[in-house]
Order: C-alpha cells, then structure tokens, then sequence
C-alpha cells in the first residue's frame, strides 16, 4: 500500500521531468507556430482575443440611414426611430409632418 509521502514524492518527480520536456520542446513548438501562422496568414492581431477573424458587429451596416426630413433650422431625421421633439413640436402646432419631407 502507498502512503501520502510517497505519492507526494511521485507528483514532484513528475512535475520536474514535465518542466524539463517542456523546456527541451519549448521552441521546437514555437517555430511549429510561426510556421502554420506564416502558412495561414495569421499575424499577432488576429490572435488577440481569442478570435481567429475579427468579425462585424451583428445589425451594424455602418452606413447611415439618408435625411427624409429637414426642419426649418436645419435639423434632420431619417424618419426611423421616434418623430424628434423639433418635428413633433411642429405637427402639434398643426403643420404636416410631410411638409417637411426632403
């Protein structure tokens, strides 16, 4: 029957021969890295986070929706989202919001 010391013993021998594969492989594997990246294209960049491509955000576009509507100051609106308060100020005074259309 083994005893706790004895395992004990067992694990530290172990754990100083993985050290000593790991060192004797260590850059062995780092030019088996550089290798496969310089074959693939993969550059530094493309390793950070933990993303092989970066990738666009889900319902980003990026381009913005054109002015259907412009106020008499200036003021824009693509007429997605709410009415703007410029233009619903100027609907309650009973002008039409089509009047306004670009």
């Amino acid at each position: 029957m083994t005893n706790l010391i004895d395992i004990q013993n067992q694990i530290a021998i172990l754990q100083k021969q993985a050290e000593e594969i790991k060192a004797q492989e260590f850059n062995k594997t780092v030019q088996e890295i550089k290798a496969k990246m310089a074959a693939f294209g993969i550059t530094v960049a493309d390793l950070d986070g933990g993303k092989a491509r970066p990738r666009k955000a889900a319902g980003k576009s990026g381009s913005t929706a054109p002015v259907k509507y412009r106020g008499p100051n200036g003021e824009t609106w693509s007429g997605r989202g709410l009415m703007p308060r410029w233009l619903a100020a100027l609907v309650a005074q009973g002008q039409s919001k089509e009047s306004f259309a670009v």
